[in-house]
C-alpha cells in the first residue's frame, strides 16, 4: 500500500509536470538520425553549474535522439544559461529549463518554451533516482526546453514522459537544490540558476602509416 505521503507526492508530481511546459507553440519537432549521429549524442555530455556545485550528464540518444539533440541544441546556444531551478519537491524532483525564468515576474516561471514542441519519445527506462527527464503539458508531444532530474524513483511518471539522460555526478548538488526553502509553487525563494556547458566527444585522427607510406630510396649504384 502507498503511504498518504507517497499518493501526495504523485499526484502534485502528475500535475506539476503537465503544467510547466509548452501550450501554445504549433511546430512539433521529429526528425530521424543516423547511426553516426546517434554515436556522437552517446558520447557527448553536458554539466549543469549552478552555485552549489556541478551535476554531470550523460544522454540516451539511443532511445530519445530528438530530446537529446534538442538540449545539445539549446545549451549550445546558451539558451539555458540564467535560467533557473523554478520548481522543487523534496522526495520527488527539481526542475528547471524554462526561458521564462529568467524573468523576476514569478508567476510566469514554469509556463515557457522555446517555440516549438518535440514528438514524444517514451521508452523503456525507468524514472529512479537521477534519471533526467522532459517535463512536458497534458499532449504527450508537447515537451519543449523544461526538464527534471529525479532526486527519488518516481516510477508512476514511466512511459509518461521521455527520459534521455542521467546523472553521472553530482546528485549532492541535487539534493542541495531540492532542500532549498521555496515558495507555494515550490519555487526557490533564492534564485538557483544554471549554466549548462556541453562536453563534446574527442574525434581521434588517425595518424599515418609513416613506415608504410614512405617511398624506399632506390638501391645504389655500384
Amino acid at each position: 500500500m502507498f503511504s498518504k505521503k507517497t499518493i501526495r507526492v504523485c499526484i502534485i508530481g502528475i500535475v506539476l509536470l503537465t503544467l510547466t511546459s509548452i501550450t501554445s507553440a504549433s511546430e512539433i519537432k521529429n526528425q530521424s538520425f543516423s547511426e553516426k549521429e546517434v554515436t556522437k549524442m552517446k558520447q557527448t555530455k553536458a554539466i549543469i553549474h549552478t552555485q552549489f556545485g556541478d551535476i554531470h550528464i550523460s544522454f540516451f540518444p539511443e532511445v530519445a535522439p530528438n530530446h537529446v539533440h534538442n538540449f545539445i541544441d539549446l545549451a549550445k546556444s546558451k539558451f539555458y544559461n540564467g535560467t533557473t531551478f523554478h520548481r522543487v519537491i523534496p522526495g520527488f524532483m527539481i526542475q528547471g529549463g524554462d526561458p521564462n525564468s529568467k524573468s523576476k515576474d514569478r508567476t510566469k516561471h514554469g509556463t515557457g518554451d522555446p517555440g516549438y514542441r518535440l514528438k514524444a519519445e517514451f521508452n523503456s527506462y525507468p524514472h529512479r533516482r537521477g534519471i533526467l527527464s522532459m517535463a512536458r503539458s497534458a499532449h504527450p508531444d508537447s515537451a519543449g526546453s523544461q526538464f527534471f532530474v529525479c532526486v527519488a524513483d518516481a516510477r508512476f511518471l514511466d512511459k509518461q514522459y521521455t527520459v534521455f539522460g542521467k546523472v553521472d555526478k553530482g546528485m549532492s548538488v541535487a539534493d542541495k537544490i531540492v532542500s532549498q526553502k521555496r515558495d507555494r509553487r515550490d519555487n526557490p525563494i533564492a534564485r538557483i540558476e544554471m549554466t549548462v556547458e556541453i562536453v563534446d566527444p574527442v574525434i581521434k585522427v588517425e595518424e599515418p602509416d609513416i613506415k608504410k607510406d614512405k617511398k624506399q630510396d632506390p638501391p645504389l649504384k655500384k
